[in-house]
């Protein structure tokens, strides 16, 4: 049995070696191309263990990785760290001009796609001879539903051109959104395994919500104003990256036994940190070494994930039947994040711009990631799991691999911004050249 740092060590070095022969011979995006490693690491240990059943180090590979607890490696490990990093850079004078787009489908558009995909995940179900029940399906619904954040800023790293209003748009729902989606997965699997001793009622989903997202938003604008008058007070680079680190690490603990929402919780300290913080608490150097700081740990953490998602095929167990609800699920998935942008982008219409092809680039660029395998492989055991967790796991793939690399040529084709709407790109020369914003403190 491995140890923790034997574990952490091995996934290091793996990281470290599948990311080397990325760079050096594929040259694909690091997402990509860490999962696509994997996977084909995965599928020859899979092959190896079939011709050679005899050999002992696959069976022993696939155990070790059966060992680790994904849900607790990403939902209480690397979770914080990501959402903070992700938060801190989104401009958050952008996201308060587009705060109902972003609200509507953090919110609105994640039930409706829960229902949509969880409807037709019991009908297909039925379809190929593996029925479940309904209830359970709607789990896999609201599992699936939101867009992963770790997942899609690392898809949105890769794109250029992206107009500012369509990037905010993406990179707002979803850091945001995933906190709605764990809150009702949460009501829906107690209501499936039947502990939550509840009846289902818009009443008691409302009080879920207020609690635990709302009460997270509260208290990571707590926590981030007190780690922001700490920077304020001091001008030094290593204790001031310290209180950054304390801040993510504590705010996640500490919402987590207060029954709040910590992944809002932590996005909601990232952005304050990353507005304010940086505009009158921090001097060139901090700014430089915060967030190099923050880069680094964003990257090396993707690595991780990416590639531990590539692994996790080992242990999913795939037949006919369940491949072919899997293949259904993609196509499935997809139309629920249709509707689940374009019903709310029919009210956003009536208040706010966007570009043209919008509707379009953010139904393909839902994309999917370690958050859904993690809540599918936190499941309690059953025929219904293994159904859910081989669906889901299809789902991310296609997301992170077919979805991911062809997003840009989509926004290329489809998207015409508008006047007045730069790019990211363009709004990174204005401040290059002088025109951004200017820090208080130096």
């Amino acid at each position: 049995m491995l140890s923790l740092f034997d574990l952490a060590a091995l996934l290091l070095v793996l990281a470290a070696l599948f990311g080397y022969f990325n760079k050096r011979y594929l040259h694909l995006p690091s997402n990509a191309g860490l999962l696509i490693l994997a996977l084909a690491a995965s599928l020859l240990l899979m092959a190896l263990s079939l011709a050679l059943p005899g050999l002992g180090f696959p069976t022993a590979i696939r155990d070790t990785v059966a060992g680790i607890d994904f849900n607790e490696t990403l939902m209480e490990g690397m979770l914080g760290f990501l959402l903070f990093a992700g938060a801190l850079h989104v401009d958050w004078d952008a996201l308060k001009a587009r705060s109902l787009s972003v609200g509507l489908m953090a919110t609105f558009g994640v039930v409706i796609s829960t229902a949509i995909c969880g409807t037709g995940f019991y009908y297909l179900a039925a379809a190929v001879g593996l029925p479940i029940g309904f209830t359970w399906a709607l789990v896999f619904g609201a599992l699936i539903s939101p867009t992963d954040p770790v997942a899609v800023l690392a898809t949105l790293k890769t794109i250029s051109g992206v107009p500012k209003r369509l990037e905010i748009d993406m990179a707002g729902e979803s850091l945001f959104n995933d906190g709605v989606g764990v809150v009702v997965f949460t009501i829906l699997v107690g209501l499936a395994a039947g502990t939550s001793g509840e009846h289902l009622t818009f009443s008691l989903a409302i009080e879920h919500f207020v609690v635990e997202a709302f009460g997270g938003a509260v208290f990571g604008a707590l926590t981030g104003y007190v780690a922001y008058r700490m920077m304020l007070k001091i001008d030094d680079y290593p204790v001031e990256v310290l209180i950054s680190l304390a801040l993510v690490m504590g705010t996640y603990a500490a919402a987590h036994q207060l029954g709040l929402s910590g992944p809002i919780a932590v996005v909601v300290a990232g952005l304050l940190i990353g507005d304010r913080g940086v505009t009158y608490a921090m001097s060139d150097l901090t700014q430089r070494y915060l967030h190099g700081f923050w880069t680094l740990i964003d990257d090396i953490l993707n690595a991780v994930l990416f590639m531990l998602i590539g692994l996790e095929l080992l242990v999913v167990d795939f037949t006919w039947q369940t491949a072919a609800l899997a293949g259904l699920a993609i196509p499935l998935v997809l139309s629920g994040r249709f509707f689940a942008v374009y019903l709310p982008f029919q009210i956003v219409r009536l208040r706010e711009r966007f570009s043209r092809g919008i509707v379009a680039v953010l139904t393909w660029g839902g994309v999917r990631g370690g958050i859904s395998v993690a809540l599918a492989l936190s499941l309690p055991t059953g025929p219904q799991r293994d159904l859910i967790v081989t669906a889901t796991y299809a789902v991310v793939i296609f997301s992170v691999l077919v979805q991911g690399l062809t997003l840009e040529r989509l926004v290329k084709r489809v998207v015409r911004p508008e006047a007045g709407d730069p790019s990211r790109e363009e709004i990174a020369e204005r401040e290059a050249a002088g025109e951004g914003t200017a820090t208080a403190k130096g």
